[in-house]
Formats: C-alpha cells, structure tokens, sequence
C-alpha cells in the first residue's frame, strides 16, 4: 500500500511584488493557516519526513508546521528542486522516479502541480482546486508508485483551512 500526503504551501505574500517567486514569504493569513493546519495534522498522523519545494513559502509552512507539531520538528526534512514547478506531469514523473521500498511521502509544493496530481491519482476525487495551506492523503493499493499514478489511488482525507476556522467558530 502507497500513501501520499500533500500540503499546498500557505498563503504567499504579494505585498513586495519585486521579490521573486522563489523568495516570497507568507502573509500573515498564511503563517496563521500553517501553525492551525499543523495543529490539525498532529492529531491525525504520525510525524514524518517532509518532502519540500524550495521556494521559501513552502519552507516557511513547514516552519509553521513544525512551530507546534514538535514531533514534525524533530524529523530530517528535505529540500527538493523538482518540487518547484507548477505542472501535474511533472510531479507524476517525480513519483514515478522515487524508490518502492518507501511506502509514504509526504511533500509541500504549489498549485497547480497538486490539483493537478491529485486528480491524475485518484480521478474520482474531482478536486476542483487545493486550496493554499490545503491538505490531502492519497491512498493506492499498488505496491509500486507507476503502479499509484495511475489513476486507482483514493482520496482518503481532505482538510481545508477554512474547515478549521469553521470548527472554531
């Protein structure tokens, strides 16, 4: 059984538009969103290795993340390249690249490439849109990950930021 864990980086930060996309940070909306979704996420699963992109507002949500998810914190995160794109085919091609004997990934990365992923994966799922700071697990019986993408993978949980404040209400 495979298992994916997809976060959508938190909500970014335009207010200096001469920042390059690599390097913007997030807002305010989104450092709240990052710390409450880590909040939500360690009562839902174990703390695990965080596959990230390396744009700085996808590192700050797992700073966030890891803010109060001290478990998280204490694990050995990666940086990587290939995670900074936009395109769905490319984070299939990625998958398809990562080794059989890891049964779990969970990364932070950008829209559209996630949406997009998500429902190449697991088709029925119909997700029109992964929200910033969106959380979703991908499920797939396959024992390989060309076996996950294509296309029998599950969405197993959907957790939106907006669900959280809603609870909080």
């Amino acid at each position: 059984m495979k298992t994916l864990h997809l976060l959508r980086h938190a909500k970014s930060d335009w207010s200096a538009p001469s920042i390059s996309d690599r390097e913007r940070g997030l807002n305010a909306r989104g450092l709240r969103a990052s710390r409450s979704m880590g909040h939500a996420l360690s009562n839902r699963l174990r703390a695990m290795r965080v596959i990230t992109s390396p744009a700085r507002r996808a590192q700050l949500t797992l700073e966030g993340l890891c803010s109060v998810w001290s478990e998280l914190a204490h694990q050995r995160h990666v940086i990587d390249e290939s995670l900074y794109t936009f395109s769905g085919d490319d984070l299939v091609c990625w998958l398809q690249a990562q080794d059989d004997g890891v049964d779990t990934f969970f990364l932070i990365g950008h829209n559209p490439a996630l949406t997009e992923l998500i429902n190449h994966c697991a088709p029925a799922a119909a997700l029109e849109n992964l929200p910033t700071a969106g959380y979703a697990r991908l499920v797939s019986h396959a024992s390989a990950w060309r076996g996950f993408v294509g296309g029998d993978a599950q969405l197993a949980d959907l957790l939106l930021p907006r669900s959280l404040e809603q609870e909080r209400d």
